[in-house]
């Protein structure tokens, strides 16, 4: 069901399905309620952000969108172009891997493979977006982008009886996390705590939270690269003072192990930027921040956002458990 935008444009998201996962449930102790973003029409919750931000671009005048993205970012940014008629350009670094780079040029993008982590494709972006009437499409980092994913909010609100105890979801440059505390803030559900997951060596977000400013990691280790900004928005760091934010760093092999166990439970693949996620309620993380007092005890229900993620198939899940040994 595509959403009625501001003006009357439609949206190119969906209202995406909220289920209540048995599995999770009980691997954390508490009814776990899944936002299912995977099954947005590009494959995740990028579409509402990317999407209205394409739209106002092309309010005002934009020829040619240029996106740099990890995968996930610039297929919703083609998938708006296609949808708009507006030609564009991704940059993509080559650690994104062959699969968005197909479905990229599926949906009518060129395609540009640059440098090794995602910082490096967006200097190319910056570089390409100088032709007059081009405009950048940033994957994370905007404020119309965040305003579009608070629409994923929205919709909590409309389908749930009584807010969430807290809502888990990953963070990779922040978009996700600013559009969420911006529709918390809408819906006047500020006090509902985010649990932010990251994968060590694409944990930007946790290393600024402890130095109480933006880091740069010296470069992206893990294999969700979905995640891998090195620098995240500074937005991100903001929204940790207006809301509880609890961030939490897990492991690889756990982000790997939670997309094949959601495969199992659940008969859906997701990348491991979304495991990161996943794996805060199989590894029993959620029992402990409330055995420490982070999070209270009993929890009613929690929200887990399934953000989804395109650059996954079973060859590369069999590749990822290879190279980390698993």
């Amino acid at each position: 069901m595509a959403v009625q935008a501001d003006g009357g444009q439609k949206s190119f998201h969906i209202i995406s399905p909220i289920l209540e996962s048995l599995s999770l449930s009980k691997a954390a102790g508490t009814k776990v309620f899944m936002k299912l973003e995977n099954v947005q029409p590009t494959g995740s919750f990028k579409i509402r952000g990317i999407g209205h931000r394409c739209q106002e671009a092309v309010k005002k005048g934009c020829h040619h969108f240029v996106c740099s993205s990890g995968g996930n970012a610039g297929l919703a940014a083609a998938y708006a172009a296609k949808k708009l008629g507006v030609p564009i350009t991704v940059v993509i670094p080559r650690t994104s891997g062959p699969i968005p780079k197909i479905k990229l040029e599926k949906l009518g993008a060129k395609v540009e493979v640059y440098g090794k982590a995602w910082d490096d494709a967006n200097s190319k972006a910056q570089e390409l977006v100088k032709t007059e009437g081009w405009v950048s499409i940033h994957p994370f980092d905007d404020p119309l982008v965040w305003q579009g994913h608070s629409s994923l909010v929205h919709e909590l609100k409309d389908s749930l009886e009584t807010k969430p105890d807290a809502i888990v979801l990953a963070v990779g440059g922040g978009g996700l996390l600013a559009g969420v505390v911006a529709g918390l803030h809408q819906m006047g559900w500020q006090d509902v705590p985010i649990i932010a997951a990251e994968t060590r060596g694409a944990h930007s977000f946790h290393e600024a939270l402890k130095a109480g400013r933006l880091i740069t990691l010296p470069d992206i280790t893990s294999v969700a690269t979905c995640l891998g900004a090195k620098t995240v928005a500074a937005r991100a760091l903001e929204c940790a003072k207006e809301c509880q934010v609890i961030s939490e760093v897990v492991e690889d092999t756990e982000a790997v192990g939670a997309v094949e166990q959601f495969l199992d439970d659940e008969r859906m693949l997701v990348e491991p930027a979304c495991g990161a996620a996943l794996a805060m309620l199989y590894t029993g993380r959620l029992q402990q921040l409330q055995r420490e007092g982070r999070l209270q005890t009993p929890l009613a229900s929690v929200v887990v956002v399934v953000c989804g993620g395109s650059n996954i198939d079973m060859d590369q899940l069999r590749a990822l458990k290879s190279q980390l040994g698993m």
